[in-house]
Parts: structure tokens; C-alpha cells; sequence
């Protein structure tokens, strides 16, 4: 990722947190699009979950189709977004298709007669703010098959995707109360 991206979406982040009320709570979407830009990925494709407020599972803040799908318990043993709270540390899986876990949010249309396809790779890095996990931050490629989703993510991707996740930290707080 090229470093004119992080810049970019941190300086969104700081935008956002700085925010006051609903209507730029809801610009949580723009960072989605920066994010899947930079990873050439469609904004589906990327997830934010934030902690609730009895910190026993996590939530969709984006895409927004999947707020009010469901939560994930954090106590969750097939949940990669759980594992990546407990861990504290983020995370490939180039051969997600293999991975036993809840398909349940895959099946959600993402628009009104679109159904997606299935995850095939994911990144996962959590949210922290200082040394709490308040969210995760994911990134997948989907597709029918994992040579249709496209390349492997990597390592460096996953570094780039741990620095976004700290910028999204200050700004998480606020969207989890809308």
C-alpha cells in the first residue's frame, strides 16, 4: 500500500473522531472506500466491528447491510474477529474457503438482488486504544473460487492494515454509540 493512502486515511480517521454528531458518524463509509482502494478490494469486502458495551461480542459498524444482522460472541471458537480480541494480533488466512466458520453474514445480500460470493481470503487486525481491543478491522477478497478472489494477501499488507486499524482507534469510540 502506498504511503499517500495511510496519510490519507489517517487524517480521515482524525476528521472523524473529531465529529459531534450522527451525520458524521455515519462518514464511517468513506473510510471503508479509502480502505478498499488501497487494497483493491470492493467496499463489502471490508469490515469494521466494534466491541459492545458489555464487551461480550462484537458488532458490524460497516458495511452497514450487517449492522443489524447479528453480533459475534467474543467466547466464539470459529470466529476469526473473535480470535483476532482475544490475541490481541492480526492475522492472514489465504484459505479461508477450508476454515470451518459461521457463514451466516456471507449469505446477507450486498445490495437488493445481489448475493455476495463466499470469503475465500482475510485479513484481520484488531482496534486498540492504548492496550484495549475495542474493534477489528478486516479486509477480504471473496469470489466463487480462491483463484476468482485474486492474489494472497501478505504480510505487509498486513502491517499496513494494523497502522490503519491504530488511526481507526480514536475515532472508534464514537461509532460504537450510534
Amino acid at each position: 500500500m502506498a504511503p499517500d493512502h495511510i496519510v490519507e486515511l489517517k487524517k480521515w480517521a482524525s476528521d472523524l473522531a473529531r465529529a459531534k454528531d450522527e451525520v458524521e458518524i455515519k462518514r464511517l463509509n468513506q473510510g471503508v472506500e479509502l480502505i478498499s482502494k488501497a487494497y483493491s478490494v470492493e467496499p463489502h469486502e471490508v469490515a469494521i466491528l466494534g466491541l459492545t458495551v458489555d464487551e461480550r461480542s462484537l458488532r458490524f459498524l460497516a458495511p452497514v447491510n450487517l449492522r443489524e444482522v447479528g453480533q459475534i460472541p467474543l467466547s466464539s471458537g470459529s470466529a476469526l474477529a473473535a480470535r483476532t480480541v482475544r490475541e490481541r494480533r492480526g492475522e492472514i488466512v489465504n484459505h479461508f474457503y477450508v476454515v470451518p466458520h459461521a457463514s451466516v453474514f456471507e449469505g446477507v445480500p450486498i445490495a437488493e438482488q445481489q448475493r455476495s460470493e463466499p470469503i475465500q481470503k482475510i485479513m484481520s487486525a484488531p482496534i486498540m486504544l492504548g492496550n484495549k481491543v475495542i474493534g477489528v478491522l478486516q479486509v477480504s477478497r471473496k469470489g466463487r473460487t480462491a483463484a476468482d478472489a485474486g492474489p494472497d494477501f501478505t504480510y505487509p499488507q498486513l502491517r499496513d492494515l494494523k497502522t490503519i486499524s491504530d488511526a481507526l482507534a480514536s475515532c472508534m469510540l464514537l461509532c460504537v454509540k450510534d
